[in-house]
C-alpha cells in the first residue's frame, strides 16, 4: 500500500518575510495613492506598480520565486516608464528608480532562500549588476546637471564690447578702488574695474582678515549687508542697525554707533542691506554755516529713523534733523513696532536722500503708508514726500489732522539714481494685503509693481512702467534697477535694466520709460476669488527672461516614489493655470515662479566692458491658499501687534498664516512647497541658477544650476555632499574687470568665484555662517580685496553669524 506524498511548503525565513513586509509598506500607499492620482487625471504608473509590489510581497511571503519575477517585471516597467516620462534628465530618475533599485539589490541577495534558488553564479552577477547601477547613479550626481544653455560659452574677447559709461553719475562715480554705494555706484552696476584677481590666480585667494560685529539676533536673523568702501575705510550696518567703520586693509574697528534699536522693532527679518555715503560739496562747506561733518554716512534703522554720522568719527551730524536723526514715520499715523523699517540703503542724488521703507507684509489692508520721502542730505529737512493718493499736496507733508495715505505701495528695496538727469528710479512694491485687491484704488493699481522715475528736485513722477497688473502674487519689484548706456544702431541710449520676480528682464529708455525691446501682451488666467479684477493680459519681455517652462505633474519630485506621489497628488488637487494663476480659497493655488523670484533684492550685475549681465535666480513654486476670515479668526491669525505679544512672524515663513486684516481672506503660503516628512521640495532640481546674458541682445551666453546640496538634505539633515543641485539663493553677484563673478547667496554656505567667460566655478571657500548678502570688491594698500558678510538667514535656514570676511591674494 502506497503512502500519500506530503509536499511541504518552503520556509522562507524571517529575512524574506521581512522584505515582503517592506514591499507591503511601499506597495500599499503606492497603490492607494496611485488610484487617487488616477482619479485626479494623473499618471497610471503608481497604481499599477503598487499593485505589482503587493502581488510580489504576497508570493515572497510564501517563499515563491514567482514573487521575485513579479518584482523584476515591476522594476523593468519602472525603468521603461521613467525613460518615457523623463528622457535623460538625471534628477527625474532619482525618485523614480532609486528606491526600486535598492529594493532589487536586497532581493537579489535573498534569492537563494526561495523555493527555486537560482544558479550559484546568478546571485553575485545580479547583485553586482544592481550594486554597480546604484554606485554609478550616485557618482553621476556629482557631475553638473540641468544646464539649460550648454555650449553657448563666449570665447575670450568674443563678448559684445560696450564701453564703460560714467555719464550715468558723473558727479558721484566712485574711485576705481572704492565701493561707494550699495550697488557700488548709484547706477547699481555691482561692477569693479579692479583686475588684480583673475581666473588664473584666484585659486590663491585667502582670507586676509575676519571681523565679528557682535550683533546676532536670537530670532529672524538675516543681516543681508553689503559694506561700502570709501578712502581707507569700510562702512557697514549690522542686523539691528548698528553702524561700524573698519580699517579696509586690516579689518580693525575704527568706530561704532549703536542707535539702540529694540528687538520689538525687528520686522520679518533683522536686515540692514547697506548704508549710503555723502560728501558735502566744497562750495557748501565754505559757506558761513558750514555743516557739522562734511563726509557722512547715512543709514536707516529698523525702527524707522534716518541717521547721519560723521564718516571720520561716527558721531551724529548735529545739523542733520534732530542731532543727527530723522523720524520718517512723522505723518504716517499709527505705526506699531516693526511695521515700518528701513532695511535697504538710501539713495542720494543731487543732495537729496531718497528713502522708502519696508511695511510689514500680510498684516492688514490699512497698514502704514508706502510714501517715498526725500530729505536734504545736509540738514535732514524734508524736501518732498511722494504720497501717490494725495498729488494735491505737491510733495508737502500732511497738515494738521491728516496723514499719508495708508496701505499704498511702498519701496522696500534700493533705488537707482541718475545725477545728470536728476531722476531716481523706484522699484515699487504692492499695496498692503498682497493677495487680495478688492479695496485698491486706480492710482494704487497703476503704480503697484512698477518702476517709477521720480524727479529728485520736486518729488513728482516723470514716468512709470508696470510689470504686473493687479498684482495679487507678491510680485513686487525687489531688485535694484541698473543704469547703463546701451549701444544701438542709432547711437548710445541711456537705459535702465529692470529685473523682476517673475523672471522677465526689461530694458527701458531711462529718460522716458519706453521699452527698448519688444514687450508682448499675453492672455492671463482668469477666475479665483476676484474674477472681475483679474487682468485679461499681462506684459512679457521678449528681451530676456529667467522664467522656466510651466510646471507639469512630471516636474514633481521627492526622495522616493512615495513622496513624489504625494507631491503629484497635491499638484493635481491644486489650481494651476501657469504664471499668474488667480488666488483661490476652495483649494490651493500654485504660484510659479514663487514670491522669492526670479530676481529678488540681490539684483543683477553688469560688466560694461564685456557687455554682460550676470543674474542669479530662484526656481521654486509656492503652494498657497486663501483662508476665509472666519476660519482665520478661528485659527487665531491676527495682526502682529494683537497676536502673541507681537511675535507672529518669529518662526514661520513670510506669508505662512498672514492675517491680511481688513480683507475677506488671510493667506497661507508654503513658501518652498515642501513635503512635511522629508522636508524636500516638491519640484525637481535645480531650485536656483545663475546666467550670463549678452547686454545688447538679451541672448543667453551660459546658464547653470547654482548651489550645492552640501548643507541640505532630507529630514533637515545636512548631507555634506558637493552635488551641484542648484539651491534657493538670496543675495546677488559682483563682477570685476578681472573677468570674475563673486557670489555667495546660495544655501550651501559657500562664497565662489565664477569665470564670466565660461560659467565655471574657479574658486570657493566655506563660510562660517550663511552668505545671504552681496559681496563687494575694493582696493587698499595696493591689494584687491573681496568682502562678504556672513550673517545667515532664518528664512533660508542657514546658520546665524556676525562675520565680515575679506579675501586677498598673498602679499
Amino acid at each position: 500500500m502506497n503512502r500519500p506524498v506530503t509536499v511541504t511548503a518552503p520556509n522562507p525565513g524571517w529575512m524574506v518575510r521581512g522584505f515582503a513586509a517592506l514591499l507591503v509598506l511601499v506597495g500599499l500607499p503606492m497603490a492607494a495613492g496611485g488610484l487617487w492620482l488616477l482619479f485626479l487625471g494623473g499618471s497610471w504608473y503608481y497604481a499599477l506598480a503598487g499593485a505589482g509590489l503587493l502581488a510580489a510581497a504576497a508570493l515572497l511571503w510564501r517563499g515563491r520565486h514567482l514573487g521575485a519575477w513579479t518584482f523584476w517585471i515591476v522594476l523593468a516597467g519602472t525603468v521603461a516608464w521613467t525613460a518615457w516620462e523623463s528622457g535623460l534628465d538625471y534628477w527625474r530618475w532619482v525618485p523614480r528608480l532609486g528606491l526600486m533599485v535598492a529594493l532589487g539589490l536586497v532581493l537579489a541577495l535573498l534569492l537563494p532562500r526561495l523555493d527555486r534558488p537560482p544558479r550559484r553564479r546568478a546571485v553575485p552577477v545580479l547583485a553586482g549588476s544592481l550594486a554597480a547601477v546604484f554606485v554609478a547613479a550616485f557618482a553621476l550626481a556629482f557631475l553638473p546637471h540641468g544646464a539649460r544653455q550648454p555650449g553657448q560659452v563666449p570665447a575670450p574677447g568674443g563678448l559684445a564690447q560696450v564701453p564703460a559709461a560714467p555719464g550715468a553719475q558723473p558727479k558721484d562715480a566712485p574711485a576705481p578702488g572704492d565701493w561707494a554705494a550699495w550697488g557700488r555706484d548709484n547706477a547699481g552696476t555691482r561692477f569693479s574695474p579692479l583686475a588684480q584677481i583673475t581666473a588664473d590666480n584666484v585659486g590663491d585667494l585667502r582670507r586676509a582678515w575676519v571681523f565679528r560685529t557682535g550683533d546676532i539676533p536670537e530670532r529672524n536673523w538675516g543681516a543681508e549687508t553689503t559694506p561700502l568702501k570709501v578712502g581707507d575705510r569700510l562702512y557697514l550696518c549690522t542686523a539691528r542697525s548698528q553702524v561700524i567703520a573698519l580699517d579696509a586693509a586690516t579689518g580693525e574697528e575704527q568706530w561704532r554707533f549703536d542707535p539702540g534699536v529694540d528687538d520689538a522693532s525687528i520686522p520679518y527679518t533683522a536686515a540692514c542691506r547697506g548704508v549710503a555715503y555723502y560728501e558735502v560739496p566744497a562750495a557748501d562747506t565754505a559757506a558761513s554755516a558750514a555743516p557739522a561733518c562734511r563726509r557722512r554716512i547715512v543709514s536707516g534703522t529698523l525702527d524707522a529713523r534716518l541717521l547721519a554720522l560723521d564718516a571720520d568719527t561716527g558721531l551724529p551730524c548735529a545739523d542733520f534733523g534732530d542731532n543727527g536723526q530723522v523720524d520718517i514715520t512723522v505723518g504716517m499715523g499709527d505705526t506699531p513696532p516693526g511695521y515700518v523699517s528701513i532695511t535697504s540703503a538710501p539713495t542720494i542724488v543731487r543732495g537729496v536722500v531718497v528713502t522708502g521703507h519696508q511695511v510689514l507684509d500680510g498684516q492688514m489692508r490699512w497698514a502704514p503708508s508706502g510714501v517715498i520721502q526725500g530729505y536734504d542730505a545736509v540738514t535732514g529737512r524734508l524736501r518732498w514726500a511722494w504720497d501717490m493718493l494725495h498729488p494735491e499736496r505737491d510733495g508737502a507733508p500732511p497738515g494738521p489732522g491728516e496723514e499719508y495715505a495708508r496701505g499704498t505701495p511702498n519701496m522696500w528695496t534700493t533705488a537707482a539714481g541718475d545725477e545728470a538727469l536728476g531722476l531716481v528710479y523706484l522699484p515699487m512694491g504692492n499695496s498692503a494685503a498682497d493677495y487680495w485687491s478688492g479695496l485698491r484704488t486706480d492710482i494704487e493699481n497703476a503704480y503697484s509693481s512698477a518702476l517709477v522715475a521720480l524727479d529728485v528736485d520736486t518729488g513728482r513722477p516723470r514716468w512709470h512702467f508696470q510689470t504686473v497688473r493687479m498684482d495679487v502674487w507678491d510680485y513686487d519689484l525687489g531688485s535694484q534697477p541698473t543704469l547703463v548706456d546701451l549701444p544701438t544702431a542709432n547711437g548710445s541710449v541711456p537705459a535702465v535694466i529692470l529685473p523682476s520676480k517673475q523672471g522677465d528682464i526689461y530694458v527701458l529708455d531711462r529718460r522716458t520709460g519706453r521699452s527698448l525691446f519688444e514687450v508682448e501682451e499675453r492672455p492671463a488666467p482668469t477666475g479665483g476669488v476676484e474674477p472681475e479684477r483679474r487682468a485679461r493680459t499681462q506684459p512679457h519681455s521678449l528681451y530676456a527672461t529667467l522664467a522656466q517652462p510651466e510646471l507639469t505633474e512630471r516636474d514633481m519630485w521627492g526622495l522616493t516614489p512615495l513622496d513624489q506621489l504625494a507631491c503629484r497628488i497635491n499638484f493635481r488637487r491644486a489650481s494651476y493655470k501657469g504664471l499668474y494663476t488667480p488666488p483661490t480659497a476652495d483649494r490651493h493655488f500654485i504660484e510659479y515662479t514663487g514670491y522669492n523670484g526670479g530676481s529678488d533684492w540681490g539684483s543683477v550685475a553688469v560688466d560694461p566692458s564685456r557687455g554682460v549681465i550676470v543674474a542669479n535666480y530662484n526656481d521654486m513654486p509656492n503652494y498657497n491658499i486663501l483662508v476665509p476670515r472666519e476660519e482665520a479668526d478661528r485659527r487665531g491669525w491676527a495682526p502682529r501687534e494683537e497676536a502673541r505679544g507681537g511675535s507672529l512672524s518669529e518662526t514661520s515663513a513670510e506669508g505662512a498664516g498672514d492675517p491680511q486684516a481688513g480683507t475677506p481672506y488671510a493667506i497661507d503660503v508654503n513658501a518652498g512647497w515642501r513635503m512635511p516628512v522629508t522636508g524636500l521640495l516638491c519640484k525637481e532640481p535645480p531650485y536656483g541658477g545663475i546666467r550670463a546674458i549678452e547686454l545688447t541682445t538679451g541672448r543667453t551666453l551660459w546658464d547653470r544650476p547654482f548651489g550645492e546640496a552640501r548643507a541640505n538634505g532630507p529630514f533637515g539633515i545636512r548631507s555634506g555632499l558637493p552635488l551641484d543641485i542648484g539651491t534657493p539663493n538670496n543675495g546677488g553677484p559682483a563682477v570685476t574687470a578681472g573677468g570674475l563673478v563673486f557670489i555667495a547667496a546660495a544655501t550651501d554656505g559657500l562664497v565662489r568665484a565664477i569665470d564670466i567667460r565660461t560659467g565655471k566655478t574657479v574658486w570657493k571657500d566655506v563660510l562660517p555662517a550663511g552668505g545671504q548678502a552681496t559681496p563687494m570688491v575694493y582696493e587698499a594698500g595696493g591689494r584687491q580685496y573681496v568682502a562678504i558678510v556672513a550673517g545667515g538667514h532664518h528664512f533660508m535656514e542657514t546658520p546665524v553669524g556676525d562675520y565680515v570676511i575679506a579675501y586677498a591674494l598673498p602679499r
